[in-house]
């Protein structure tokens, strides 16, 4: 497995969730209002969860367990290869739901709800990616 390239994926995600962080408001009507941030902040969750898919399969693909087939199962996946906890694990298959809708289904996105995952839940990714760096032996 080529940890450079794991390394440096993990620094984008860094860099997707500090610009999420930097963009979320205050509270959350204003999110509601300003579609710019609407569109910022989403990209962003967007590409913080895709990345993280990615990770894992990369981690996966370096072992024998079978392709998943889908996104979340990913992280099923590599919480069975005792890679991230079990309850992390379910923590990201979270977000790729909302990664679905983001990308399937724009018009339902409930903006309180990002509001919550933008002020509550980016520490998921943080933890995956403190998860992967001690996996690979570089915390």
């Amino acid at each position: 497995m080529e940890n450079d390239l794991i390394i440096s994926k993990l620094e984008l995600l860094k860099k997707y969730i500090n610009r999420i962080e930097e963009k979320t408001p205050p509270k959350a009507d204003i999110l509601l209002r300003d579609f710019d941030l609407q569109d910022i902040i989403t990209l962003n969750l967007e590409r913080a969860v895709q990345i993280s898919v990615d990770i894992g399969s990369h981690i996966l693909s370096s072992t024998d367990i079978r392709t998943p087939k889908t996104m979340s199962e990913t992280f099923k996946a590599i919480a069975d290869h005792n890679v991230i906890s079990t309850d992390l694990a379910e923590r990201m298959r979270k977000s790729v739901g909302f990664r679905n809708i983001a990308v399937h289904e724009y018009e339902k996105i409930d903006w309180n709800v990002v509001y919550t995952i933008c002020t509550r839940h980016l520490k998921d990714f943080r933890d995956f990616a403190a998860a992967i760096l001690k996996y690979l032996g570089v915390e």
